[in-house]
């Protein structure tokens, strides 16, 4: 290939350049290790949401005490998340709102994917940034599972021609 088309392809798959990937990918690993380092606990964000429901339910799998015992700080990395994306929003977005996908549609999705992470035992922070860096076959099985679904998703999606 050359140079050129390289190029092309490149502008196609980061079409705002590579550098807010490299950063937002660098920030979440530099995130996951730190926490890892600190605590112990894997950063999947699966987990993250079954300890903050501690909170509000009786629910004996919610009320373990491996989650009653960090749930605060649990909370807060949780905040930080969403802080931290409504402050890039502010900064950096114009517009408003990013996508021309009905609420509707984005809700059905979300509900999906929470049943999805919990068959498949966490969520691709969780299995793809930590288990995969820390070489767990389960978490290549996962992650292989993920795209692979993703994909005939997507694929399935566009031949039946459902649009936005």
């Amino acid at each position: 290939m050359t140079e050129l088309a390289s190029l092309l392809v490149v502008g196609e798959l980061f079409p705002r350049g590579v550098l807010p990937y490299l950063l937002g990918g660098l920030l979440v690993g530099v995130g996951a290790a730190v926490i890892y380092l600190a605590t112990g606990i894997i950063a999947g964000a699966s987990t993250f949401l079954e300890s903050t429901l501690s909170y509000v339910s009786a629910v004996p799998r919610f009320n373990r005490s491996r989650y009653t015992q960090s749930r605060n700080w649990r909370l807060l990395f949780t905040a930080g998340i969403i802080s931290g994306a409504a402050v890039y929003a502010v900064l950096f977005q114009t517009g408003g709102w990013t996508t021309e996908i009905q609420w509707w549609r984005l809700l059905g999705g979300g509900v999906l994917v929470g049943i999805g992470t919990r068959l498949g035992k966490g969520c691709t922070s969780g299995h793809g940034v930590c288990g995969v860096g820390s070489l767990s076959n389960t978490s290549f099985v996962n992650v292989a599972t993920f795209l692979a679904v993703a994909v005939g998703t997507a694929q399935l999606v566009q031949a039946m021609g459902v649009s936005p």
